[in-house]
């Protein structure tokens, strides 16, 4: 019996990387498709390419009946139309056979006044760049009603995972590490959502495998983690290897740096979300995944720190 098929557009991303570890993990025959082969993952297919090259994606596509868009525009790079246009490629090179697409959705797209976001929550998103998210969204919605693919939208929050760079952990909270320091991130009290990559990874695989029972245009919600700022650092100072001296990031000071970094503006800008409690909630997908189907959010932050720590201390060595 024949492997299925995945194309992971965005292989050496955040998503890209964690989701094809989950497909070659369930048996799929899994490509991976990027401009270099940076971080290469043991049954993975490499296929070398730009996302601007629309023949060279469609041939990384090639007979796979599933493919997981995990591209993405650096941040500051979303606006003028870049972020539609480039969706606008990868449905181009699916072509118009029913393959099933796999997006990443975010919360931007909702009223910071809700509170728990459902996949029928009225999108009102407050900010340009939600804007974008929604004008995307309809792009997949439109693409599914041609019958040319299938759209499945999976919400998440902020990502965090093992040996990952440039999320909110390494950046922001555990910036100085080496000095055994930790910077709590974010408005005390208020839970903010997190998605833990090796879980999300599994995620979109368990929607891959479920395609034929779902619609041509689904949109789920992962749930992931929803903790406020002192139960994560908590969970860090447990974790850590080594004491840690807590104090607080001051978010001044991203829109300090927003002075001289375009990527850091526009991440000031959507400083709203860690003032109001936005749960990711969808019954439908706990169905899906199954009771137990996430680490627990101790373990998890564990497997996130310990190697942190770890290269810390070959640093400092």
């Amino acid at each position: 019996m024949s492997k299925q098929q995945v194309t992971i557009l965005g292989i050496n991303g955040h998503l890209g990387h964690f989701a094809a570890r989950a497909f070659v993990a369930a048996g799929w025959d899994v490509t991976g498709f990027g401009r270099s082969n940076r971080m290469p993952i043991a049954g993975v297919r490499f296929a070398k390419g730009d996302a601007d090259d629309i023949a060279a994606m469609a041939a990384a596509i090639g007979t796979a009946e599933v493919v997981v868009n995990a591209l993405n525009l650096p941040y500051d790079k979303w606006d003028e139309g870049r972020a539609e246009a480039q969706l606008a490629k990868v449905i181009k090179a699916m072509g118009t056979t029913g393959k099933t697409l796999l997006f990443p959705g975010n919360v931007y797209n909702y009223a910071p006044t809700e509170r728990q976001l459902t996949p029928q929550t009225a999108q009102v998103p407050p900010t340009p760049r939600g804007a974008i998210r929604m004008r995307m969204e309809a792009q997949l919605r439109e693409a599914a009603a041609t019958g040319a693919i299938q759209a499945i939208i999976l919400r998440a929050g902020d990502f965090y995972g093992p040996g990952v760079s440039g999320t909110w952990v390494d950046l922001i909270m555990l910036r100085e590490a080496a000095k055994h320091k930790l910077a709590i991130y974010g408005t005390r009290g208020v839970a903010h959502a997190w998605a833990y990559l090796p879980d999300l990874g599994r995620a979109f695989e368990k929607l891959a495998w479920h395609r034929t029972e779902l619609g041509g245009f689904e949109t789920f919600h992962f749930a992931g983690n929803f903790v406020t700022p002192e139960a994560f650092g908590n969970a860090i100072v447990a974790a850590a290897p080594v004491p840690l001296k807590v104090g607080s990031f001051p978010r001044l000071m991203l829109s300090l740096m927003g002075l001289f970094s375009p990527v850091m503006r526009e991440v000031a800008k959507m400083g709203y979300l860690w003032d109001h409690p936005m749960a990711l909630v969808d019954a439908r997908l706990g169905a899906i995944l199954g009771q137990g189907f996430d680490t627990p959010f101790d373990a998890a932050v564990s497997e996130t720190v310990t190697p942190f720590f770890v290269v810390e201390a070959r640093k400092a060595a």
